[in-house]
């Protein structure tokens, strides 16, 4: 049984940081290209970073470039979302996902097979 576990959110001010964690277990995680997703209230769930599975492929979305950062460490069969800079509009249910390396990293969630119920960022002004 496939899980993908997230911790590491809160409610910060803006200008403050974060480190999502993302604990998997029931897959071969060396195998797997990682993906994180947040979704809004009222918005749709949008691709915010991405690694391969060799950890040599990155991914942002425009908003968070120069502010997140993604990373990987397969011993630990964890992904990490390192959040900077944190702005109001970065609140939203972050979760991360796995997708099979046969795929080129992308931010289409459809081509990921896993992923975790999530974890809450709220960045107040």
């Amino acid at each position: 049984q496939v899980q993908l576990v997230e911790s590491g959110g809160g409610l910060v001010q803006a200008g403050g940081s974060l480190r999502l964690s993302c604990a998997a277990s029931g897959l071969t995680f060396s195998t797997y290209n990682m993906g994180w997703f947040r979704q809004a209230p009222g918005k749709e769930r949008e691709s915010v970073a991405a690694i391969s599975w060799t950890g040599d492929s990155l991914y942002y979305a425009d908003s968070v470039k120069g502010r997140f950062t993604i990373s990987r460490d397969s011993a630990k069969n964890t992904v990490y979302l390192q959040m900077n800079s944190l702005k109001p509009e970065d609140t939203a249910v972050y979760c991360c996902a796995a997708q099979p390396r046969v795929y080129s990293i992308n931010r289409y969630l459809k081509t990921y097979d896993y992923s975790g119920q999530g974890t809450q960022v709220t960045v107040s002004s």
